[in-house]
C-alpha cells in the first residue's frame, strides 16, 4: 500500500485517520478539480462533457456495487436521494410503520420522522448493551403493517458493522411481510465489497466524500429495478425526465429507471472528483483496501485493550472505525491534533477511522497522543 499512500500529500506531515468524516485529498482528485477548471477556462460551458462525466460516475458506482447503471440515481447528497424516494411513498395504505434503529445516521432518521405529518409511525430499535444491533427485536417488529426498515451498514457513532448475513436475514424477513429494506452504506462503501442485489435490499444509499475518496456534493441511491416504474417521486427536476434534452414544460415525463429520483443540474465539479476517487478505489481493489483497514483497526483495538482505554463497542464487528470513549471528546481531538493526528468525535467518543492509506506508523502516533492525555480517556 506504499504507492497508494503516496497519493495523499497530507500524510507527509500528519496522521490523517478521519475517513468517516472525509477521505483524505489525493493527487488524482486534486487534478480532477484542476481539469474541470481548465475546461471552464477554455470552453466556458461544455454540457456534453458534463453529461458524460455524470454517466461515467454512474458507471463507476455500478461497477463498485455490481449492479446495473440503470438502477442508480446520482444526486447532490443522500438527503436529496432519500427525500426524492420518500416523496413517492404513501403511508395511508395500511402500511405506515417505519422501523429504524438507534444506530441510524441523523439524516435517515430525521427524514423518516418528518413523514409523521403524512401518517408515518416511526419506531426505533434500541441497541444492545455492547452497542450492537438487537437483531431479534428488529425481526420481531416486522409484520404486514411495516412499510420499510431503515438500517445502517456501519454506525457513524461507534463503528458497529452489520454483517452480510444479518442484512440478508433482515431482508428475507422484510420481504416475507411485504416490507422494504433501505440500507445506508455511506460509512461502508469503498471499504467493503457491497452487492445490494446479493444482500436483498431494495434501496441502498451512499456518497463520495468518505471512503470513496472524493468530495461532498455527490450522493447516490440504488433502487431495485422492479420498483422504479412503480414509484412516482414528487421531488423532480429536468435531470429526472426521460429525455433531459426535451425541455418539456407542459408535462412531467419521468425517466423509466432510477434517474427519476434525480433533480436539477448535477454538482459538476464534484462529479470530476467522484470519478477520480472511485477510480482510485477500484484500481487499488476493495478487497486489498479492506485487508489494510482491518489490520489497522485491529491494531488500534489491541492497543486500547492493552492500555485499558474503553471502547464504545468493544465486542462487536467493526467497520472502518474505532470509537474510543472520552471524558471530553472535543478536548481530546484538539490534543491529538497537537500530535499531528487528525480524528473526529461523536456521542462522547473519539472516532478513529482509517483508510488503506494509513499504516502502523499512524497508529503509533495515535497512541503517543492518547498516552499523553490519560485524564481525557475513560478507562475500563
Amino acid at each position: 500500500m506504499q504507492n497508494f499512500r503516496k497519493q495523499f500529500p497530507i500524510l507527509e506531515h500528519s496522521s490523517y485517520i478521519n475517513g468517516c468524516s472525509h477521505g483524505a485529498l489525493s493527487l488524482p482528485v486534486k487534478q480532477a478539480y484542476l481539469d474541470y477548471l481548465q475546461l471552464r477556462e477554455q470552453r466556458g460551458a461544455d454540457w456534453q462533457a458534463w453529461m458524460d462525466k455524470l454517466e461515467e460516475v454512474r458507471g463507476l458506482i455500478a461497477q463498485l456495487l455490481h449492479c446495473p447503471a440503470s438502477t442508480l440515481a446520482i444526486t447532490a447528497s443522500v438527503s436529496a436521494a432519500l427525500n426524492a424516494l420518500v416523496s413517492a411513498l404513501q403511508f395511508d395504505d395500511g402500511r405506515n410503520r417505519v422501523i429504524c434503529t438507534d444506530l441510524d445516521f441523523p439524516t435517515t432518521a430525521q427524514i423518516w420522522h418528518a413523514q409523521a405529518a403524512r401518517g408515518a409511525k416511526v419506531e426505533h430499535i434500541a441497541c444492545l448493551d455492547d452497542g450492537g444491533l438487537d437483531e431479534a427485536a428488529l425481526l420481531d417488529s416486522l409484520d404486514e403493517t411495516v412499510k420499510l426498515v431503515s438500517i445502517p451498514q456501519v454506525c457513524y457513532r461507534n463503528g458497529v458493522r452489520l454483517s452480510n448475513e444479518q442484512i440478508q436475514r433482515i431482508s428475507r424477513k422484510a420481504r416475507e411481510v411485504g416490507a422494504w429494506v433501505v440500507l445506508d452504506a455511506y460509512q461502508a462503501v469503498g471499504t467493503l465489497d457491497i452487492n445490494p442485489q446479493a444482500l436483498g435490499v431494495q434501496v441502498l444509499l451512499g456518497g463520495g466524500q468518505k471512503y470513496l475518496l472524493a468530495s461532498a456534493g455527490v450522493g447516490f441511491m440504488y433502487v431495485e429495478a422492479e420498483l422504479n416504474p412503480q414509484l412516482l417521486p414528487l421531488h423532480s427536476g429536468w435531470f429526472a425526465q426521460q429525455d433531459v434534452h426535451a425541455m418539456k414544460i407542459h408535462a412531467n415525463d419521468p425517466a423509466q429507471d432510477a434517474r427519476r429520483f434525480e433533480e436539477g443540474t448535477p454538482n459538476v465539479p464534484n462529479l470530476y472528483a467522484a470519478a477520480a476517487g472511485i477510480k482510485l478505489v477500484l484500481a487499488t481493489g476493495v478487497e486489498a483496501i479492506k485487508q489494510q483497514i482491518d489490520s489497522i483497526t485491529d491494531a488500534i483495538i489491541e492497543g486500547c485493550v492493552q492500555r485499558g482505554y474503553a471502547l464504545a463497542a468493544p465486542n462487536v464487528c467493526h467497520g472502518a472505525m474505532v470509537a474510543i470513549q472520552s471524558h471530553d471528546m472535543f478536548a481530546l481531538v484538539e490534543k491529538l491534533a497537537e500530535h499531528k493526528v487528525i480524528v473526529s468525535c461523536r456521542d462522547g467518543n473519539v472516532r478513529v477511522s482509517p483508510h488503506a492509506y494509513n499504516n502502523l506508523a499512524d497508529v503509533e502516533r495515535l497512541f503517543q497522543g492518547l498516552d499523553a492525555n490519560p485524564e481525557l480517556l475513560v478507562l475500563t
